[in-house]
C-alpha cells in the first residue's frame, strides 16, 4: 500500500487521495510502531524524504500537500527520538537531504518572502536541530554547516531578525506578529544556531561577541518586560523566548571570560543580579515540569533545562555565588526539583551543581539529600564513561568532571568518594581529563582519600613520574600539590637554616581572582615599611616548595578571604600550612557578602577580621595595619590559637569585624544593630532595637540564670508587643550561643598582664 502510493509520486498530476492517504499513514504510526513502520518501508521512506525536500522549495497551495508535508514532519520528530530501537545511520540518510541544492532552493524562497514555504520549511529545519542536538557529531555534515553559515549570515544579522526583537520588547503583543518569517528568524534560527555553535564548529563565519553584541541587550529586554507574566505567555513566544535564551546560553557556555562576557552583556552589576532574578522566575514557575519528561522535544521542559544551565554557566564565569546565597527561593526552587525522583538525569546534574555553587558546607550539611547527590553524580558519571562518545544523555565526561570539580570541595564529597570506593573510577580518567588531577587534589584534603591513594602503588609510581617529567606545567603544579598532601607531618618536615631566618614580616595567601585589590595592598604595606612576600614577586620552581618557605620565612600570614580563596586548593594548602606551622593569621574580607565557611572557617575560627567591604580603601588599609602590629606586641585583637587549641574550639563559628569592641560592654546601640543583623538575627535586632552592650550582658544573664519558661514566656510576650510577632526559637537559641563564644574570645584575649583583681571586674560584667 505505502509502496504504490509513493510510487503515485511519479506521476503527475499527483492525486489529493494519494496525499490523503499518505498523511494519514504516517499520522497513525505510534512510538511503539514507527520503527518497524520504517524497517518494513525504508527505501520507499527514503524516496519519499528526498522528495518532500524538492517540493519545501516549491510555492504551493495545495491544501492536502501541505498537510502530508506537516504529518511527514511530524513524523520525522518521532524518528528523531526514537531510542535504541533504529539504525543511527538510517535516521540520518532519512532526514539529512542528500545535497545542497534543494536546500539553497529553499533559500530562495526565503528571500522572495514565500511564507507558505518558510512555514514548512522551519518544521523541517527544526528536526535537523533536534537531530543535531541529539548526534553532536553530525554538526560536522557539509548540509549542517551550510545552513548555519546561511542561518548566521543572512537571517541572524540582518535587520528583520533586529526589527523583530523590537517587536518582542513589547508588554503587549498581538498574535499577528508571529508570523511564518518572524518564527522562522526568532524561533528556528536560534534554535539551530544554539545547537550548532554546541558541536564546537571550526570558522564558523560570526564570534561569539559579535552574536551577543546583536542580540544581548535586546534579549534582556524582553525577558525583564515578560517574566512576571508567564503564565499568559503563547506557545510561540515561548518558543522564542526558549530559542533566544538558547543561543545566549551556547555563547555564554563558548566564551567563559568574564570581562567580555560582562562588557557586552552585564555592564553593570545590578543588570546581572536583576537577570538572575528573571532566570529564577523561570524555573519557579511550576506548570514547566508537568510534562518533564519530554524535555527534549517541548518547549516549556526545553526552556527550564537551558535555564537551569545557563544559571550553572552564570555561577562558573561570574564570581557572584554570594549573591545567590541569599536568594533563598532559588534553593527552594530547586528543593522542590530535587523531591520529583521522575525529572531527568541532567535536572538532577544541573540542581546538584548549582547547589555546589552556592550552598555553604554548612548549608550542605542540612540537606537531607546529600548522600543522593553523591550517588547521582558517581552514577551519572560512570554511565557517560562507559559510552563510546563519552556523551549520556546529553551530558558530557567533561560537563560532568567540572561541575564534580566544585563538588569536591565540600567536605561531604571526599568522604563520600571514599566511601563508596569511587576514587578508582576518577583514576581511569586521568589520562583522558586532565582535570580530574585537581579533582584528586581536592579530594586528597580527606584522610582516607589519602590513605587509599597511597595504597595504589601504580597511581603513586605515576604520579612522582609526572611530577619530574609532564611537559604541562600546569599538571605537574597540580601532582606536585596531591603529593604534599599525601606527606605525614608537614610540621615535622626539617627546615634549612636559612629557612629559619625570618626575612619578611608578611605573607600575602590570596586567590588569583582577587589579584588586584591584593596588589594595591602588597604596594600599601611595602610603602609602609614592611617586607612583604606574594606569589607574583617569589615564585620559582616547585610551587609547594616556594609556598613552604614563604611561609618559614615570614612572621605573619595574612589571608584574603573570598568564595574563590576557599575553593582554590592551592589556598587551602597555603593556610593550612600556615595553620600547622603556628604562624600569626590575620583575615581580611575582599569579597562582599562572603561569609567564611569549612575549612577556612576552622582556620580563622574566632579571629577578627578586616572587611575591605565595609571601608574606603585607605581606612581598610589603617585596620590591617593597626591588626599587624598588634602582632608584634600582644593578639589582644587578633587571637592566635595552636592547632590543638582550634580542633577544641572548631565549633565556634562566629567571625567577627573590627568595628566591635572585643568586650560587649563598650558596644553601642548601633554597634548592636549591626552585630545583630550580621548574624542574621533580624527579629531579634527589632526586638532589642534600643539595647547597648550592657544591656545584652544583662539580657544573657537573665537567659542564662532564670528560670527557662519564664524567661522565654516575657519574651514572646515582649516580642509581639514589640513586633507583632512570635518571638523564633530557633533566632533566639542562636543568638544565645553567640553571645556565649563572644564571652569566650574576650576572656580568650585578656592580657597576661591584667590582674586578678580586674580581670575578677570584668568577667563579673560580661
Amino acid at each position: 500500500m505505502f509502496e504504490q502510493l509513493i510510487a503515485s509520486l511519479n506521476i503527475s498530476p499527483i492525486s489529493n487521495d494519494v496525499f490523503h492517504q499518505l498523511t494519514s499513514i504516517l499520522t497513525q504510526q505510534t512510538d511503539d510502531s514507527i520503527a518497524s513502520f520504517i524497517s518494513q518501508v525504508f527505501e520507499p521512506l527514503l524516496f519519499l524524504e528526498q522528495w518532500a525536500w524538492q517540493k519545501l522549495s516549491q510555492a504551493s497551495d495545495q491544501t492536502y500537500l501541505r498537510e502530508m508535508l506537516h504529518a511527514l514532519a511530524s513524523f520525522n520528530k518521532q524518528i528523531v527520538f526514537i531510542d535504541d530501537h533504529m539504525n543511527h545511520d538510517d535516521k540520518f540518510r532519512l532526514l539529512i537531504p542528500d545535497t545542497l541544492d534543494s536546500i539553497n532552493l529553499i533559500f530562495e524562497q526565503f528571500n522572495n518572502n514565500q511564507n507558505s514555504c518558510m512555514a514548512a520549511a522551519s518544521l523541517w529545519f527544526d528536526n535537523l536541530s533536534y537531530l543535531i542536538q541529539e548526534y553532536p557529531h553530525l554538526g560536522r555534515s557539509p548540509v549542517i554547516i551550510h545552513i548555519n553559515q546561511y542561518f548566521g549570515q543572512r537571517l541572524l544579522m540582518s535587520e528583520a531578525y533586529e526589527s523583530y526583537l523590537s517587536e518582542l520588547r513589547q508588554s503587549q503583543l498581538s498574535p499577528s506578529i508571529f508570523s511564518a518569517k518572524q518564527l522562522l528568524y526568532i524561533k528556528t534560527c536560534s534554535f539551530s544556531l544554539n545547537v550548532y555553535l554546541h558541536t564546537k564548529p571550526k570558522n564558523f563565519c560570526l564570534t561569539i561577541d559579535e552574536i551577543l553584541e546583536k542580540i544581548g541587550s535586546h534579549y534582556l529586554q524582553i525577558m525583564e518586560i515578560h517574566c512576571y507574566n508567564i503564565s499568559t505567555w503563547s506557545k510561540e513566544l515561548l518558543a522564542c523566548i526558549t530559542h533566544l535564551t538558547g543561543l545566549i546560553d551556547i555563547c555564554f557556555d563558548t566564551n567563559k571570560k568574564e570581562e567580555e562576557l560582562n562588557q557586552i552583556l552585564f555592564p553593570t552589576e545590578q543588570i546581572l543580579f536583576d537577570f538572575i532574578e528573571v532566570l529564577i522566575r523561570v524555573v519557579s514557575y511550576e506548570p514547566f515540569y508537568k510534562d518533564i519528561s519530554n524535555q527534549r522535544s517541548e518547549d516549556g521542559p526545553m526552556f527550564v533545562d537551558i535555564t537551569l544551565h545557563f544559571i550553572l554557566n552564570i555561577l562558573q564565569t561570574q564570581n557572584i555565588s554570594c549573591h545567590f546565597q541569599l536568594m533563598t527561593n532559588l534553593s527552594d526552587a530547586l528543593l522542590l526539583r530535587v523531591t520529583n525522583k521522575s525529572i531527568p538525569n541532567q535536572y538532577f546534574f544541573y540542581v546538584y551543581s548549582i547547589f555546589g555553587e552556592i550552598l555553604s558546607e554548612e548549608k550542605s550539611k542540612e540537606l537531607e539529600f546529600t548522600d543522593d547527590m553523591g550517588n547521582g553524580y558517581f552514577a551519572m558519571l560512570e554511565q557517560t564513561w562507559q559510552q563510546p562518545s563519552k556523551t549520556y544523555k546529553h551530558l558530557t565526561v567533561s560537563v560532568l568532571l567540572r561541575a564534580f570539580l566544585t563538588l569536591s570541595k565540600n567536605e561531604f564529597i571526599p568522604q563520600k568518594t571514599a566511601d563508596s570506593n569511587k576514587l578508582c573510577l576518577l583514576l581511569e580518567m586521568c589520562d583522558d581529563y586532565p582535570i580530574v588531577y585537581d579533582i584528586i587534589w581536592a579530594l586528597s584534603f580527606n584522610k582516607d582519600i589519602q590513605q587509599q591513594l597511597r595504597s595504589n602503588a601504580p597511581f603513586m609510581s605515576k604520579l612522582i613520574q609526572l611530577a619530574k617529567q609532564s611537559e604541562n606545567e600546569q599538571i605537574r603544579k597540580t601532582i606536585d600539590g596531591i603529593l604534599w598532601n599525601l606527606e605525614l607531618n608537614h610540621e615535622n618536615h626539617p627546615i634549612d637554616d636559612k629557612h629559619n631566618k625570618k626575612v619578611f614580616d608578611i605573607m600575602i595567601s590570596y586567590s588569583h581572582k582577587e589579584k588586584v585589590v591584593c596588589k594595591q595592598i602588597y604596594n600599601e604595606l611595602i610603602k609602609a615599611g614592611y617586607r612583604v612576600w606574594i606569589d607574583f614577586d617569589q615564585m620559582h620552581g616547585n610551587v609547594m616548595d616556594a609556598m613552604t618557605q614563604a611561609i618559614e620565612q615570614s612572621n605573619t600570614v595574612v589571608i584574603c578571604m573570598s568564595e574563590q580563596y576557599r575553593k582554590s586548593n592551592y589556598c587551602r594548602a597555603e593556610a593550612q600550612y600556615a595553620f600547622q606551622r603556628e604562624r600569626k593569621i590575620v583575615p581580611i574580607l575582599l569579597q562582599k557578602q562572603y561569609k567564611p565557611d569549612g575549612w577556612l572557617l576552622f582556620i580563622i575560627g574566632q579571629l577578627l577580621y578586616v572587611d575591605f567591604n565595609k571601608y574606603e580603601f585607605s581606612r581598610a588599609m589603617e585596620l590591617l595595619t593597626k591588626e599587624l602590629k598588634a602582632t608584634k606586641t600582644n593578639e589582644e585583637n587578633v587571637l592566635h590559637v595552636s592547632p590543638k587549641e582550634k580542633a577544641q574550639t572548631s565549633h565556634m563559628k562566629t567571625t567577627l569585624s573590627v568595628t566591635y569592641p572585643i568586650n560587649i560592654l563598650h558596644w553601642t546601640q548601633a554597634q548592636v544593630q549591626d552585630w545583630l543583623v550580621e548574624h542574621d538575627l533580624v527579629q531579634m535586632a527589632r526586638l532589642l532595637k534600643n539595647y547597648d552592650g550592657r544591656s545584652l550582658i544583662y539580657l544573657h544573664r537573665y537567659m542564662k540564670h532564670g528560670q527557662s519558661q519564664q524567661i522565654l514566656n516575657l519574651l514572646q510576650e515582649d516580642s509581639i508587643r514589640r513586633t507583632n510577632q512570635s518571638l523564633s526559637l530557633v533566632e533566639l537559641s542562636h543568638f544565645h550561643s553567640l553571645i556565649h563564644q563572644r564571652k569566650l574570645i574576650f576572656q580568650s584575649s585578656v592580657p597576661k598582664r591584667t590582674t586578678r583583681k580586674e580581670k575578677c571586674k570584668d568577667n563579673n560584667d560580661s
